[in-house]
This record gives C-alpha cells, structure tokens and sequence, in this order.
C-alpha cells in the first residue's frame, strides 16, 4: 500500500510503543525502588503490634505454656502474634507468602529460582524465656526474595531494642547505625554460644567447648540476641548450632550490613543449613576452623 499504515494503526502503534516505554518505566522504578521503601512500612507495623501483643502475656497470669512435639514451648502469645503478621501481609496488596514457626505455609528448606518473595516470621524467639519472665525474647522477621534476605527486622520490647537492616543501606539498633567491632584476633574475643546441653551428643559439645576456650571470655546465651551483640560491636561471635530457618531469617542480614560476617559451620552464607556462626569478620576464618 502506498503512502505507509493507515492512520488507525499509526495511532495504535504510536499508543502501544508508549505502553511499552511506561512498563519499562514502572520496571525499572520498582527495581530501582529501596528495600525500605518496599517493606519498612509492613514490617514496622508488625513489630508495633507485636510488642503490644507480647508485653501483653509477658509476666501476666493468663500466659499458658503448651509443649510441641520437639519439645519446645509455645504460648498463645506466639500464634497471636503469627496469625497477626499474617493479616497485615494479607492486607499489605503485596506479592508475599508467609513461612512462620506456628503455622508453617511451606517448605522450610532453600526456595527454588523462581519462587514468590515471602516473608519468614519467628513470632516470639526465645519462647522459653518469655515464658519464665526472661526479658530476652523478640519477633524476628525476614523478606526473602530471590533466595536472599532483602529487609529484616528483630523487635524485643523488654529489652527496649530494635534491630533492623535492608540490603545496601547498613543495620540499625533504634536509630544508630551499627559497626562490628575490630577485635582481630579469637583469643583477645569474648564469644556467645547456645551451649552444650543434653540435645548435642558428646563430638559436638567438644567442638563448641573448643571454640569457648579458645576466647578471651565466654557466655553460653542462645537465640536472637548474641548475634544482635556481633552486630552491635558488643562481642566478636555468636554461634547457633541447630536452628530453623525462622530463627535465623533476619540475623545475617543485619550482622553483614554492620560490617561483620555470618555463616553456616561449611562457610555458607545461609539460613537452610541448620548452623550459624556470626563474627565480626576479621575472626571469622579462624573460629570456622576452630569448629570444624
């Protein structure tokens, strides 16, 4: 036809290249678009209404404590707070799935290439202390996306602590910036570990004495906070031996944008092989090969 495309497809055309410079543009932007800016605003309001529902059972004659079949201890307080952070990722309009201690929502081992985001929630870390009175318990949270923890979140209301970090923009506790501390060697250190009781069998609890030796000084003190220590500055390493990946969700990202290291006991960067140890960095080799 001579003289080019009518003018009804000239129009369509000219209207279908301006979709597609505005998808390329709405990509990018959500590419571009801070891991603050994506997830801050759900996470905060979690946290909020999670030390409310927590300082609520805390010490309180109503708390009950139940027995799961591993053994641990749950309370109505953990599933509050769990059926909570739900309902808020529900109503967030974000693409997110839940994995959670209390009420699962898939598979607790590393997510595929081409699975959704998904929030991964503790609800109460360190149940056993909040049930006898222990101040050293918090929600802990994590966004997963890509198999990487983008933002996270660790929130401890007794403690009057908030820990949080997004990829790329350093760890926080309240508002000051964290930084590990530049202790270089395992033997000046002071160290945190979960302990050697009865559930570890005799080669692992000489492995962790080993490494508790090994420092300056030493504290077995389980659960979020050693790590939150590391990333503070406050001690050089913290060492969780068995843990599932809710325990574990936000720890690395917080302790790696303070400046500091947090690993599997192969040296895997990783919340799905059971172990972690968190350092400052600069012991962090030698206190592998320590516990190896």
């Amino acid at each position: 036809m001579l003289g080019g495309a009518p003018a009804g497809v000239k129009q369509q055309n000219k209207r279908s290249a301006v979709g597609d410079q505005e998808s390329v543009r709405k990509d990018a932007a959500h590419q571009t678009m801070g891991h603050r800016a994506q997830y801050g605003k759900l996470l905060e309001e979690i946290a909020n209404q999670a030390d409310e529902i927590a300082l609520k059972y805390f010490r309180a004659v109503e708390l009950r404590v139940e027995r799961k079949k591993d053994g641990t201890a749950v309370t109505q307080a953990d599933r509050a707070v769990e059926e909570m952070a739900r309902a808020h990722v529900r109503a967030s309009g974000l693409q997110l799935d839940v994995l959670g201690e209390e009420m699962g929502g898939g598979t607790d081992a590393a997510p595929g290439p081409l699975s959704r985001p998904r929030m991964i929630i503790d609800p109460i870390d360190g149940t056993e202390e909040f049930s006898r009175g222990i101040p050293t318990f918090g929600t802990l949270m994590g966004i997963e996306h890509g198999g990487e923890i983008v933002a996270a979140i660790v929130s401890a209301p007794a403690l009057h602590s908030r820990w949080h970090a997004y990829k790329g923009e350093g760890a926080y506790r309240d508002g000051r910036k964290l930084q590990v501390s530049g202790v270089e060697k395992l033997q000046d250190s002071m160290v945190f570990s979960t302990g050697t009781g009865p559930s570890k069998d005799s080669s692992d609890q000489a492995r962790i004495r080993k490494y508790l030796d090994a420092a300056r000084n030493s504290r077995s003190f389980g659960g979020f906070w050693q790590h939150m220590l590391v990333a503070e500055g406050a001690i050089e390493a913290a060492l969780d031996w068995t843990s599932k990946p809710w325990d574990l969700a936000p720890l690395i990202l917080i302790v790696s944008e303070a400046g500091g290291k947090s690993t599997s006991l192969n040296g895997h960067v990783t919340i799905y092989e059971k172990s972690l140890l968190s350092t400052n960095g600069k012991i962090h080799q030698e206190t592998l090969a320590v516990l190896r």
